[in-house]
């Protein structure tokens, strides 16, 4: 008889941990943050953000080592942990002590946010664990399962670099004569790019010099290997118009900790005689597990975890509806998401037996629990030892390029691939058409099942009950056999496929087709096989001509998808499967040498072999100022980059602190005729459930006053919240939400924006800017032109959820308020309303946050009041932070607009008139939209002189999320409908749409529509312009794509430049203030606190550096510790890329007087320190505190007269974007980018570049993968996370990426601090360019295709947007006709 175990032994970053009463449902990142280890962080939960990523070390007895991998935290089940050494960010090192791993992150401005950084440190940790001299693609693609949102990733990438065998700097050793060198390498100078002394060592800046700053004239490399200027502009660091760029990240380089892989921590030696069980008696033994739920309230109530394949089918043979637990990867998200209930789990990780590898003679069994790691090891070793017969283990190797992310190929298995029946695997399509066969085993015996036969319907399988999968058989491919897999999904990386397939085809020594099989995952409810097309090309010679065109014919008369299918896309997959046939029948033909396949066609038919990326940033040296200007980076970054950071629910729990979780609303618009709370009431753990009654104060909030906190009648959009649970845990309130039970009476709801304009559903205001007469000016014009434009909306993603901590301090209704919000004072004053108490008594309270984009500017101070309304009613502090779901579905997001157009214009393109009528989708409530909409109305013009202008926006009241805030405001959404007319325009008229913008720009003198004259000394675009078409050579790169285009049929390239120009100051008049507080303290440190929220975008910093250049101390002197509402009242919101500027001015304001102060003391005291000026200016009784203040002068609009100054200045770019097309499938890869961007005189140039980059890659996102879809039968959002809403990844960015500032050539005429500009959202438009580059693209594939109709391309540019738009012949086949485009679609755009 078995004697199972009943407890579990591991270790965490070294120490020993039993735990003898398992909490079966808690996964390894609930324990880990329970324990104190919060770096770890909750991103998503379903493994799709890496930001929980930990690194997992087992004992493989089979090699005789351990083995080191990354995992999901937020998926991996606390009871898999048995025997295993699990590794955390806090385990590399601490800020004070860092891992080099950590250190050059953080120097390197890899760190933004923060949130995200312990994901990526842990990837590349484990990386180089497994080897320590990884290639540059080795260290790019380690990332391919972590997402960021903030840095556009190639600071990231570069730091990371440092590490690689072929990087430009492999580390560095400083040694006592202050040179750095590469380790056991010949000295490779400062490594950077142009170093006029490479292979030659370079000192260290004078550290006495604060940042190594020194005259103009010095050189920050020794005398002796100066190139004395002689390099000039081309990277010497003495010339004025050096890179110094180059110059800082050496300066950073120099500092690094040399890595030493034979220094890192070894495996625990208990636990790896544990493993091997050679453990003495009295020690813990490694046993059979059977762990027992003791908690009441437990979904999972026993676990078994069977060490060998036969008590593993004792086990299920009891249990025969036990849910069988490898990776965790589905079942995980189906527990969290679905709220799937698995009583009974059997965890099978550890069953050897399932794990074996065996050749046999005509191809290899594969036990179905090996990982997708191991599997795609073992299936690389096959194609490199038996090259002849590997082409199935070819196509596997293809199907797992693209699967998932390494987090989750390190611990998924091939039997959840197949046992799921997904019918969108990426595996089962290829052992589908391989003809693979499966092995199932049950006590009484086993039984053998090709695989065509396994799969019985949608997520049903041929297993019988107490019968599990034990292998899978692979044969080997035969001579003149062929077979291949493709898959598209909405991004290439790290994404489930939208189709995916597999074909294989043998011919005879003739020609003749033997055997055929095309199997097609994404096409029905489960993976099959396309019978007609294998029938109709069995007996035929492959490489007829003739028969390409039957095989597509026969593909979509099998597969040819309803409008109304689930998943929606019904065309674009169907084109896909027919587009998939052509490309195996090119590749095949040229494989086998049949048919007359010109080579140029086969390259376009294969995958891109992918490049490894890299980055240059320019700017010149700041010669004027100490601190200010410098490329010093992010003040918190270690804390980042070592997990030290704490975010909101890092915070340790304030006493018998509670948990809030919400009710949302089941409908888009219905009235709530009943709560019934008495199930949710009764269940363990529950204090109180909250309605609208229980708001002692004001239930409405939001500026507009239009929106209720909790809902008294009616609901307004799926996820709203009705009422609100609190309990003792956050799993016990979660569960008694789900008991609440609400009945509604369902009303009609709106969903998308242009229903509402064809439905009247808008909001009463509006917005307009009329300048000339339109009429006249139409009627004037040599050619007009009527159209529509249209842009999606986009989810803002900060990796860190909405959340707060309510914290009532027992007297007076006093409460202290810990929230992720952009605006404190306003969290404070609707927390205070909604009370019922003085604003006095709320103090709010902001670290920092995990991110921001505008998304917690207004939408997260609901969720701090229902937190505050919690901890008002229970007496005690009540945390309420969202998954990410539900943040999804109840914050608002980026608005979509539409417009209808009417342009006039000369032949040759000059603009003469413009008729525009802007709708925006704003949700069911105002928020911000007004806001939104004047920016998007203002912004119209972007950077051209429109002629007579006739602009009106409104705003349209609809079902959604109230959308609100994000980085650019409107901005982004206004200029896209414009340069979208334009390309339109261009088409018209047969006119290059880059000569459209250049003969329209505004000139200095020019007016805009909004009556602001562009001023001389400030106005740059023209010139930046100039340049970038100047050093970008786009002459000669326009010609070569041409002639690319003109050679190629399947892939095209496309070119775009586009300008922006972004209005800084807010549109309110009286938030275009700001202020601070600053304590000097006796030691001589400095504490400031400002009005600004710290997001990632760099302010503190920035802060500290005014601080402590306008003081003259070193920047380590000034600490900030947090933004809250008792030092900073009446703050404005950290938003409209104003903070810099209204703070900063203030800080300057504050330290100048003080400074003042201090400055009889220090002519009189020369060599004394700063810390004991202060304290004998304490002792002298001299006030060492000061109050600042800043209001942007002049500013103010009236767009009722048209009247006033609307924007203190303009931040201005111009991005130039390369692309490369894919016609049969839609994807794309973005080739190069060039970006020139002027911030003024940058208050932290490094920090800026990190701003333009990160900006860059969230328009990028916008315009490309980021595609928001709901459900118009149900009005719930179907893109509710990582899974299937996609952000740009790591490898997505520009594979070159350059980004240079400009320098003013009047470098003080702003009248701002330190005549710098606001950063944060002008450059996102930029991102555009990708957009319109690939329109250049599709033009071109159009153009090959000879199509006829104009060209309509609307934002995002998806892959099915981009493949449909080329209307080849496969497009018109796929098309379904207007009659039959009957019943509701699946999903729609808003």
């Amino acid at each position: 008889m078995t004697v199972f175990g009943t407890g579990i032994l591991f270790y965490v970053n070294g120490t020993q941990v039993t735990i003898d009463d398992v909490d079966l449902d808690m996964t390894l990142l609930q324990y880990l943050r329970s324990t104190g280890l919060t770096g770890t962080k909750l991103g998503c939960g379903e493994g799709g953000c890496g930001a929980c990523t930990v690194m997992v070390s087992t004992y493989n007895v089979d090699l005789g080592r351990p083995t080191h991998a990354t995992a999901n935290a937020c998926l991996y089940p606390l009871y898999a942990m048995d025997g295993k050494h699990v590794v955390t960010v806090e385990g590399l090192g601490s800020a004070k002590h860092p891992h080099p791993v950590q250190q050059r992150i953080a120097l390197l401005h890899g760190s933004q946010c923060g949130f995200c950084t312990p994901g990526f440190v842990m990837s590349l940790y484990t990386l180089l664990r497994n080897n320590p001299k990884p290639t540059e693609l080795d260290i790019e693609e380690c990332f391919d399962g972590n997402l960021c949102r903030c840095t556009g990733y190639r600071p990231i990438l570069d730091a990371a670099k440092t590490f690689a065998s072929d990087a430009w700097k492999a580390g560095a050793n400083v040694g006592k004569d202050g040179i750095a060198r590469a380790p056991e390498t010949e000295s490779k100078g400062c490594g950077i790019e142009g170093c006029c002394q490479t292979k030659k060592p370079f000192s260290l800046p004078d550290p006495a010099r604060v940042n190594g700053v020194s005259e103009a004239s010095e050189c920050a490399k020794t005398s002796e290997d100066c190139c004395k200027g002689a390099k000039g502009s081309e990277g010497c660091c003495k010339t004025k118009d050096a890179n110094w760029a180059n110059v800082e990240k050496s300066e950073a380089v120099a500092k690094f900790r040399a890595y030493d892989a034979t220094q890192e921590p070894i495996f625990p030696p208990f636990l790896a005689r544990y493993v091997r069980g050679e453990t003495e008696s009295a020690e813990a033994q490694r046993r059979e597990l059977h762990l027992r739920a003791t908690q009441d309230d437990a979904q999972c109530t026993q676990v078994f975890r069977p060490l060998t394949l036969d008590s593993l089918l004792e086990i299920v043979t009891e249990h025969p509806t036990a849910k069988l637990v490898a990776g965790n990867s589905e079942v995980g998200v189906e527990i969290k998401f679905k709220r799937t209930q698995f009583a009974t789990q059997v965890y099978v990780g550890d069953v050897p037996e399932l794990r074996t590898v065996e050749r046999c003679a005509n191809g290899v069994e594969f036990g179905v629990n090996i990982t997708l790691a191991r599997f795609e090891h073992e299936l690389r070793a096959l194609s490199r030892e038996l090259p002849e017969q590997s082409q199935c283990y070819a196509a596997l190797l293809e199907a797992l390029r693209f699967f998932a992310g390494n987090q989750i190929r390190n611990v998924a298995t091939v039997a959840g691939n197949i046992a799921t029946a997904s019918p969108i695997s990426d595996l089962n399509p290829v052992f589908l058409a391989a003809g693979s066969v499966l092995t199932l085993v049950s006590a009484s015996g086993s039984r053998q099942v090709p695989i065509s036969e396994f799969f019985l319907g949608y997520r049903r399988t041929a297993l019988a009950p107490g019968e599990i999968l034990h292998k899978v058989f692979v044969p080997h491919s035969r001579p003149r056999e062929i077979v291949r897999a493709f898959k598209q999904a909405k991004r290439k990386d790290d994404d489930i496929a939208i189709v995916t397939c597999a074909m294989r085809v043998r011919v005879d020594d003739a020609g003749r087709v033997e055997e055929a099989a095309y199997a097609f995952g994404g096409m029905a409810p489960t993976t099959v096989l396309a019978k007609s097309v294998g029938a109709a090309s069995v007996g035929t010679t492959w490489g007829d001509a003739a028969l390409l065109g039957q095989l597509v014919a026969a593909c979509h008369a099998e597969l040819q998808l309803p409008y109304t299918v689930p998943g929606g896309m019904a065309e674009y997959r169907t084109a896909l499967a027919c587009s998939f046939v052509r490309k195996f029948w090119t590749l095949s033909c040229a494989a086998l040498g049949s048919g007359d396949i010109e080579p140029q066609i086969v390259s376009e038919m294969e995958e891109d072999e992918r490049t490894v990326s890299h980055g240059q940033q320019a700017y010149e040296r700041v010669s004027d100022r100490a601190i200010v200007g410098h490329g010093v980076a992010h003040v918190s970054a270690l804390q980042q980059t070592t997990g030290e950071a704490r975010y909101i629910d890092d915070m340790p729990a304030v006493g018998a602190e509670l948990h809030m979780a919400l009710v949302p609303s089941a409908h888009p618009h219905a009235h709530v005729l009943k709560v019934d709370t008495a199930e949710a009431l009764a269940m363990a753990g529950v204090k109180c459930v909250l309605t609208h009654e229980d708001v002692p104060g004001s239930n409405i909030w939001n500026i507009f006053h239009d929106e209720e906190l909790l809902p008294s009648r009616t609901v307004h959009h799926v996820g709203q919240p009705v009422a609100l649970v609190v309990a003792a845990t956050q799993r016990q309130a979660q569960a008694a939400a789900q008991r609440v039970h609400i009945t509604y009476e369902v009303l009609p709801a709106v969903l998308t924006v242009r229903d509402a304009v064809a439905q009247g559903a808008l909001f009463a205001e509006e917005r307009k800017l009329v300048r000339g007469d339109v009429d006249a000016a139409l009627a004037a014009s040599d050619v007009t032109l009527s159209g529509t434009s249209y842009c999606g909306a986009q989810e803002h993603f900060y990796l860190e959820t909405m959340g707060a901590v309510a914290v009532p301090k027992g007297e007076n209704g006093e409460m202290d308020l810990y929230a992720s919000t952009q605006n404190p004072t306003e969290a404070q004053m609707v927390c205070a309303e909604a009370l019922g108490v003085p604003a006095a008594r709320i103090v709010c309270h902001v670290k920092r946050m995990g991110g921001g984009f505008g998304g917690k500017e207004s939408r997260a101070v609901l969720v701090s009041t229902l937190a505050a309304l919690g901890a008002q009613h229970t007496g005690q502090a009540v945390r309420l932070v969202l998954d990410r779901d539900v943040d999804m579905q109840m914050s608002g997001q980026r608005h979509p607009f539409y417009a209808t157009w009417t342009v006039g214009a000369t032949r040759t393109g000059e603009l003469r008139a413009l008729r525009m009528r802007l709708y925006s989708n704003g949700g069911f409530s105002h928020d911000l939209s007004m806001g939104v909409l004047e920016r998007a109305v203002s912004h119209v013009d972007n950077c051209y002189r429109l002629g007579a202008a006739d602009i009106v926006g409104r705003v349209c009241r609809t079902n959604t999320q109230s959308n609100t805030a994000f980085r650019s405001f409107g901005g982004c959404q206004g200029m896209i409908m414009t340069e979208s007319m334009l390309c339109e325009l261009a088409d018209h008229i047969n006119v290059p749409i880059e000569h459209i913008r250049r003969i329209n720009m505004y000139n200095a003198g020019d007016v805009t529509p909004f009556s602001q004259p562009l001023l001389a000394e400030d106005w740059n675009v023209p010139r930046m312009w100039d340049q970038l078409e100047r050093e970008a050579e786009v002459a000669v790169r326009r010609a070569e794509i041409d002639e690319f285009n003109r050679t190629t049929q399947f892939r095209k390239r496309g070119l775009a430049m586009v300008p922006t120009k972004f209005g800084i100051s807010f549109g309110v008049k009286h938030l275009n203030q700001g202020m601070s507080l600053v304590h000097v303290y006796m030691d001589g440190s400095v504490l400031v606190a400002h009005g600004g929220t710290e997001m990632g975008q760099g302010l503190h910093t920035k802060m500290a550096q005014i601080a402590a250049e306008t003081l003259d101390v070193p920047l380590s002197t000034i600490f900030i510790s947090e933004t809250a509402t008792n030092t900073a009242a009446n703050t404005s919101p950290t938003a409209a890329s104003a903070s810099s500027d209204l703070n900063g001015y203030a800080v300057y304001n504050a330290c100048k007087v003080l400074a003042d102060r201090l400055r009889p003391y220090r002519e009189r005291m020369h060599d004394a320190s700063f810390a004991t000026i202060a304290k004998t200016a304490y002792l002298d009784r001299v006030k060492l505190s000061e109050a600042g203040h800043y209001a942007t002068p002049d500013i103010g609009f009236s767009w009722a007269e048209n009247s006033g100054l609307l924007y203190f200045y303009f931040t201005q770019g111009v991005a130039l974007a390369e692309v490369e097309l894919d016609v049969l499938t839609g994807s794309h890869t973005t080739r190069r980018v060039d970006i020139i961007m002027d911030v003024g005189r940058s208050l932290n140039k490094a920090i800026d570049i990190g701003q333009i980059e990160g900006a860059f890659a969230q328009g990028q996102g916008w315009c490309t993968t980021e595609e928001f879809l709901y459900s118009p039968a149900t009005g719930r959002l179907l893109t509710q996370g990582p899974g299937n809403y996609k952000i740009p990844s790591a490898l997505d960015i520009p594979r070159d990426l350059r980004v240079s500032l400009m320098e003013p050539e009047q470098p003080n005429a702003l009248k701002t601090i330190f005549s710098s500009k606001g950063i944060g959202e002008p450059p996102l438009f930029l991102g555009a360019s990708v957009f319109f580059a690939l329109r250049d693209a599709v033009m071109a594939a159009r153009k090959n295709n000879d199509a006829k109709s104009p060209l309509h391309m609307e934002c995002p540019a998806t892959a099915e947007v981009l493949r449909m738009a080329c209307e080849d012949d496969i497009v018109e086949l796929t098309r379904i006709p207007h009659e039959q485009r009957q019943g509701v679609p699946f999903a729609v755009r808003i």
